[in-house]
């Protein structure tokens, strides 16, 4: 019953993690990359649907990005949802494809990602600290209903207290690279 919920805890502290690793990688660095789009959605015959599923994105430079639509109807939708999106960027549309130059990033806006990658490295370690409570709320449900001894129930909250530090520590660490990467030049 106690391995059952630190299992559970720590699947959960791992998914909060990944969830944080991806909203790093859709914050906007230096270089280019197709993740920045991942979070962006075009309205695609009056459904919301992610840029992912539009089109496909290549690379060729390190700041310029190709959008090929798969579906020449969507190129107009998918200009505007980039163009109104928070990146900061104006797509090129040759009827065909979309060219993305990225500008390169000023002092301020580097400085007002790092403060949006904190924001989103404590909503990480916020969410991680939630499943801790309710595992320790669970632990202390079943210690109340004496299914497990409070010996049992000390020491499974000791261990939760290490997963969640270690989580927590995760998260800090992506959050250090991130702002290393924002910071470069």
């Amino acid at each position: 019953m106690i391995n059952e919920t630190l299992n559970e805890a720590d699947q959960k502290m791992d998914k909060a993690v990944e969830v944080t690793r991806e909203e790093f990688a859709a914050i906007r660095t230096g270089r280019a990359h197709p993740s920045m789009f991942s979070k962006i959605t075009a309205d695609y015959y009056g459904t919301p649907t992610p840029l992912q599923q539009l089109a496909s994105f290549t690379v060729p430079e390190a700041r310029v990005v190709i959008v090929a639509p798969y579906d020449m109807g969507a190129v107009a939708a998918i200009e505007r949802a980039i163009r109104d999106s928070d990146l900061g960027v104006n797509p090129a549309n040759d009827g065909k494809t979309l060219r993305i130059v990225l500008p390169e990033l000023t002092e301020e806006r580097r400085k007002e990602y790092i403060k949006l990658a904190k924001g989103k490295a404590e909503d990480g370690k916020v969410a991680i600290r939630n499943i801790r409570r309710h595992a320790k709320q669970a632990l202390d449900k079943m210690e109340k209903d004496g299914e497990v001894g409070k010996d049992d129930v000390t020491g499974a909250e000791k261990k939760l207290d290490g997963m969640t530090k270690n989580h927590t520590d995760k998260v800090d660490e992506l959050l250090k690279h991130k702002e290393a990467e924002l910071l470069e030049v």
